[in-house]
């Protein structure tokens, strides 16, 4: 198993966590020694209450859910300069990709969108590819 093969499992382990009805996500970011820097699923602020009617509703969830790769980003307590990101079930959307970029990932990690998931989220996952490519940004779809 490589390291790659190995960190797509754990993010998939920590979407787990999530409690949003339509996508569970979850992110982890690596340090170039293949260690564990921090972990991130999709969620409502910590204070915020799961509350069923809210995670049920598209337009309240979306307003208050935080995407895994910033809830990862928002608990690591280093910089992340050069470190990997590692998402499941599918790229980071394109705001999550400017962020992670402009904190310093390098490297980005993910599976091939779920054709499930295509319709929602296929445009904003191109535009990921492109800011990728036109940063410089390594990445890898498992």
């Amino acid at each position: 198993m490589t390291w790659d093969e190995f960190y797509i499992g754990l993010a998939e382990y920590v979407s787990r966590k999530s409690k949003d009805p339509s996508t569970q996500t979850g992110a982890v970011i690596v340090r170039p020694d293949n260690t564990v820097c921090s972990v991130g699923y999709n969620g409502f602020a910590m204070k915020m209450p799961d509350i069923s009617e809210w995670l049920q509703n598209r337009e309240e969830k979306y307003s208050r859910i935080i995407h895994c790769e910033m809830n990862a980003l928002l608990t690591a307590r280093e910089p992340v300069k050069g470190y990997t990101l590692y998402t499941y079930p599918l790229i980071s959307c394109d705001r999550c990709a400017v962020h992670m970029i402009q904190a310093g990932i390098t490297r980005f990690v993910f599976p091939k969108l779920p054709e499930s998931l295509i319709e929602r989220w296929g445009k904003s996952t191109a535009k990921s590819i492109q800011y990728f490519d036109e940063c410089g940004i390594e990445w890898r779809e498992l």
